[in-house]
């Protein structure tokens, strides 16, 4: 692979992010200057600051912990990839944690006063203020090198596996503003109890890095120039449009019933009669079993 063109380069001290453009098909790499810390990451749109990236989106399309060849995906109805995962050394990230806040450490630990203990939210508030961008605008963070787990159906945070020299590459896949911010949590592991900074470096694209740049061909991609209200609020209250009619265009084929006549082999039929006996299906009908059971196969079968 030829080499990468450094386009710009910094150090981010502790408790401190920045907001940084970055094109597309650049790539942004976060490093460990230390053992172990925590990265909180926020992106929005260049051209676009509506458009931000969506824990959920990515969460259901790769995981409760999105890893090399992953997506950081947008929000909808945009849906869109804001960046793809080139190297991840590591390989424990997190979309599943909230931001930290003041209003935590308040709460949680007594800090009251004046100054906030350092919070992933004033953090990201800070570093996108630049830009025009308020404490509303930060959204739930991209947790890079964020080891968590899920234990008896609670999340759970376990020691940081990050050391020095450590590091994640992102893609970017549009002009994004990317916010990557060193979490400011010292009293819980999320950074083995210790706050410390974070490398950032942004890399020119090789020709082999711009042939993994992907084009969005989906027609519910969608953007501002569809939506029946394009206009961003100006102002704080909310008040009712009196002239608004709602619009279903889906409705009638909702409501739509159609009758299909299905013919049952012996295996499928003794399949039913045991999901009749199913606690889990006492209250269903059998077309409503066989209609669960074809489109749990179906799911199963062909949706990624």
């Amino acid at each position: 692979m030829s080499q990468r063109k450094i386009v710009q380069h910094l150090t981010l001290d502790p408790t401190t992010g920045k907001a940084i453009p970055v094109k597309r098909g650049q790539i942004l790499r976060i490093t460990q200057t230390g053992n172990g810390q925590c990265l909180d990451f926020n992106a929005y749109n260049l051209e676009d600051y509506k458009e931000v990236f969506h824990c959920g989106r990515t969460r259901t399309a790769h995981g409760l912990n999105p890893g090399k060849g992953s997506h950081l995906w947008s929000a909808p109805p945009r849906e869109r990839p804001m960046f793809t995962v080139l190297e991840d050394t590591v390989g424990a990230n997190d979309v599943n944690f909230p931001r930290c806040s003041a209003f935590l450490y308040e709460t949680q630990f007594g800090f009251d006063g004046a100054v906030p203990h350092s919070n992933c939210h004033d953090i990201l508030s800070e570093a996108i203020r630049e830009y025009g961008l308020t404490p509303d605008d930060v959204h739930d963070s991209f947790n890079g090198f964020m080891n968590t787990g899920v234990r008896d159906g609670k999340l759970f945070i376990a020691k940081q596996r990050a050391i020095r020299g450590d590091y994640i590459e992102l893609l970017a896949q549009m002009d994004v503003l990317a916010v990557p911010a060193c979490c400011g949590a010292d009293l819980m592991p999320t950074s083995n109890y210790e706050l410390k900074g974070l490398e950032v470096t942004i890399f020119e694209g090789t020709s082999a890095d711009q042939k993994l740049l992907l084009e969005n061909t989906c027609v519910n991609q969608r953007t501002p120039d569809q939506f029946r209200q394009p206009v961003i609020k100006s102002d704080r209250p909310l008040y009712r449009d009196d002239t608004y009619e709602p619009e279903w265009p889906w409705l009638e084929a909702v409501k739509e019933r159609h009758e299909k006549t299905i013919t049952l082999n012996e295996r499928e039929t003794i399949y039913l009669q045991m999901l009749r006996n199913d606690p889990d299906f006492a209250t269903f009908s059998d077309a409503e079993i066989i209609k669960y059971a074809f489109f749990d196969w179906y799911l199963n079968t062909f949706v990624q």
